[in-house]
């Protein structure tokens, strides 16, 4: 199967290899293979529910364009609000604007009295 196929998986319980997934899912299983990945799948219902999504794909050709679109969307929305958290962090955070406008403020008076004791 292919790699990026593989990587809606990627996260899965490492016990479970990702490609014996893929091939339950294509049914390429023996009966007690089957039954192994099952019991295995009981503890982890994150894999279930992938499982049971992917199983709904009617068209087994285009499974991995419809995977392919999963990633994508999914790191579009996950860079979104990354983007949006790096932004929040300043907004979050006034006092940094005005500690930096302060500062300055201190120095510009400092360099003004400094001029005028030195230029009388």
């Amino acid at each position: 199967m292919s790699h990026d196929l593989l990587n809606i998986l990627s996260n899965s319980n490492k016990d479970i290899d990702n490609q014996l997934l893929m091939d339950y899912l294509a049914g390429k299983l023996s009966a007690a293979q089957k039954h192994e990945v099952e019991k295995l799948m009981a503890d982890n219902n994150f894999m279930t529910d992938a499982l049971e999504g992917l199983e709904q794909v009617k068209d087994k050709k285009n499974i991995e364009v419809f995977v392919d679109q999963l990633n994508r969307d999914l790191r579009k929305r996950t860079d979104k609000k990354t983007r949006s958290r790096q932004k929040r962090k300043f907004r979050d955070q006034p006092w940094i604007y005005a500690a930096a406008i302060i500062i300055l403020l201190l120095i510009i008076m400092a360099w003004v009295v400094v001029r005028r004791l030195m230029h009388p």
